[in-house]
């Protein structure tokens, strides 16, 4: 059974969190990957930056909604989402606009779970760690590989 160090992308592009957004999109588009992972100066994995983490930067805002009540004005959803959509909205750096902490597999992790992780959860890119440093990436061209190598 083959698993994530048997497909993995052991050459890893990786940003830090103080890299410049605008450097982050030319980074994905000169390179045509979906996502790429954010490590620190010892190669711990902070976390990913996707395509639509950027992408969600031109999204419009939609305010909540409220009701006004004795002259006061109640929030009726959370107003952490919408600080949070903000920030990111606004990020100038990865840090700003990345997802922290994600999804990682091992690996050993089979290629039928990652397979289906990717499928479920709509991943296109799942880290390779261990020990909490980055040691590959798995994306979908290399499970789509495993289809056509005997």
């Amino acid at each position: 059974m083959k698993t994530a160090k048997d497909i993995m992308e052991k050459e890893v592009i990786s940003i830090t969190p103080e890299t410049d957004i605008t450097r982050a999109v030319e980074l994905l588009l000169n390179n045509h990957i979906n996502g790429v992972p954010v490590v620190d100066g010892d190669g711990t994995l902070k976390g990913i930056l996707c395509q639509s983490d950027l992408i969600f930067q031109q999204k419009t805002i939609s305010l909540p909604p409220i009701l006004t009540f004795l002259d006061g004005i109640i929030p009726l959803s959370s107003s952490k989402k919408l600080e949070k959509e903000m920030k990111k909205i606004a990020a100038g750096t990865v840090a700003q606009a990345m997802v922290p902490d994600p999804v990682t597999v091992t690996p050993d992790t089979p290629v039928c779970d990652i397979a289906a992780m990717m499928v479920e959860k709509h991943f296109h890119t799942i880290p390779v760690v261990q020990d909490g440093k980055l040691l590959g990436i798995v994306g979908k061209e290399d499970v789509l590989r495993t289809l056509i190598k005997s």
